[in-house]
């Protein structure tokens, strides 16, 4: 079962949303904010797998209410993946909250079958993103100083993270050890200063060290 705490400001587009996630075997809402300060303090007693996250929020906005369950989720050891919920794809904040920690966005408007398709891949760790703002994102590490410098076997591992395979089938795909996986993914993990799968992958993108989704020169 994948529990979602469910934030926006509109108790119409709350309910609609809350009312899509419900008619779902797999998922139950756990709880419901109107703000942003409210869903930092209701994700960290409810622990929720999955955060859908308003940008736009009374006091404490979306973008920052993401960095800090993101931040309160690695420090306590617990995966909980924000996924972001807005009405423009084009918005420059959606950039912001992923760069904060978000797994990828879903528009207000989309299908039914699109929004819980979303929630549950970002729960299963893998990233939501359009192509479109996964370039914005590999666009925005052009102002960045510096960026960690991955291994060669690290910048292997790192695509296949971001295809959500396990250590083991990374581990057939590379045809090396599983302990051996794990000690490259912990090496990736501290370089980019992330503690889980999604943020790896998140957080790459926005450094420009991974093209997600892949060109297709890339595919095998």
């Amino acid at each position: 079962m994948i529990r979602v705490l469910v934030v926006d400001d509109h108790p119409v587009v709350r309910q609609g949303l809350i009312g899509v996630i419900e008619s779902e075997a797999d998922l139950t809402v756990v709880g419901q904010a109107a703000d942003g300060l409210t869903a930092v303090t209701a994700a960290a007693e409810l622990a929720p797998d999955v955060v859908l996250m308003d940008l736009k929020l009374p006091g404490l906005d979306g973008v920052e209410a993401t960095k800090q369950i993101v931040t309160a989720a690695n420090r306590a050891g617990r995966p909980t993946q924000i996924l972001i919920v807005t009405v423009f794809e084009s918005d420059d904040n959606i950039l912001d909250a992923i760069s904060a920690g978000a797994q990828g966005y879903v528009l207000k408007a989309a299908p039914t079958h699109d929004i819980i398709g979303a929630i549950r891949d970002v729960a299963s760790g893998h990233t939501v993103l359009a192509p479109s703002l996964a370039a914005s994102l590999a666009r925005r590490s052009a102002d960045r100083i510096s960026q960690p410098k991955l291994s060669d076997r690290e910048s292997e591992i790192l695509p296949l993270i971001a295809e959500g395979l396990s250590n083991s089938q990374i581990a057939r795909r590379l045809m090396i050890g599983e302990s051996t996986v794990k000690t490259h993914i912990k090496s990736l993990f501290a370089k980019l200063e992330v503690s889980d799968r999604t943020h790896a992958v998140t957080r790459a993108i926005s450094l420009g060290l991974l093209v997600w989704p892949p060109r297709s020169d890339q595919l095998s």
